[in-house]
């Protein structure tokens, strides 16, 4: 990570998995610790939780319309984070870390096929990111659930993606003009 110029790190777990994670950090890395799912918005995750759905892009545009600010957050984090390259991450690396993907090429005005490419990158690297987290890859159980609701994990996304609403997601994050400033620059250039 320092050869590749990453300074800062953005977790975006919640509490309960943070402190599951108790690997030491080099002293030259900044991690900020922002929870995107908010779980104490019961009524919100009462329809999303425990069917499976949390785990597809299904939930992306409800939890931006319901939860905007998580995402500002997110999004505040990476704009004012200290010099140098961001990394930003979750459990395992496809959902919350997607929706924030998404986000950020969107907010660059990244090719929406370009945008979906690299979604679905994370998808078939299903397999890695399942052995490099000691957990079961569940792309299978995330494909036959989105199949069951008459879509699939591509088309959920690409529907996530055509249904974005940036301007409003973004006035509704309360980000400053700064942050967007930021945001819309890739923060400028990476450094040492």
């Amino acid at each position: 990570m320092h050869a590749a110029g990453i300074r800062t790190v953005v977790d975006l777990r919640q509490p309960g998995e943070r402190a599951r994670d108790t690997q030491p950090r080099p002293a030259w890395l900044t991690t900020v610790a922002v929870d995107l799912d908010g779980l104490e918005n019961t009524a919100f995750w009462a329809d999303y939780w425990n069917n499976g759905l949390v785990g597809t892009a299904l939930y992306f545009l409800p939890h931006l319309a319901a939860m905007p600010e998580r995402t500002g957050a997110v999004l505040a984090a990476l704009a004012s984070a200290p010099p140098g390259g961001v990394l930003f991450h979750c459990m395992a690396g496809r959902d919350r870390t997607g929706q924030i993907a998404l986000m950020l090429l969107a907010i660059a005005d990244a090719d929406p096929e370009a945008i979906v490419e690299d979604y679905l990158e994370t998808v078939r690297r299903g397999d890695q990111r399942a052995a490099a987290s000691g957990r079961a890859n569940e792309e299978a159980a995330s494909e036959a659930l989105c199949r069951s609701l008459g879509t699939t994990t591509e088309g959920a996304f690409r529907s996530a993606l055509a249904g974005l609403d940036l301007s409003a997601v973004l006035a509704a994050a309360e980000l400053t003009d700064a942050d967007l400033a930021a945001l819309g620059s890739w923060r400028q250039s990476l450094t040492d």
